[in-house]
């Protein structure tokens, strides 16, 4: 085998690791991809229940203000204008958007 047969089967030698290398990088590209899918989808699944959470927080923190005992009339009635104060601020601020 002369030298240049030598070089040409190393050369081949070297293609063929680095085409098995591809293939397997390649593999692994795929797999990492469908890891980042499930865990965008993951992360978008706790986002929708944070908000839902914090929905139902907001729901019944109003409704505790709200809540009108023993007579506590103008006090239920302070609690009802801030109310509509922090409404109006946030259409404000949704308006200028």
């Amino acid at each position: 085998m002369t030298a240049d047969e030598k070089i040409i089967n190393l050369f081949t030698t070297r293609v063929r690791q680095m085409i098995l290398q591809f293939n397997q990088l390649k593999k692994e590209n795929e797999e990492l991809y469908v890891m980042v899918d499930d865990l965008e989808k993951e992360k978008k699944n706790l986002n929708d229940q944070l908000a839902q959470m914090q929905n139902d927080y907001n729901s019944l923190k109003m409704a505790k203000m709200l809540e009108v005992t023993d007579g506590d009339l103008e006090t239920a009635k302070a609690k009802v204008a801030k109310l509509i104060r922090d409404v109006n601020k946030c259409i404000t601020l949704l308006s200028e958007k």
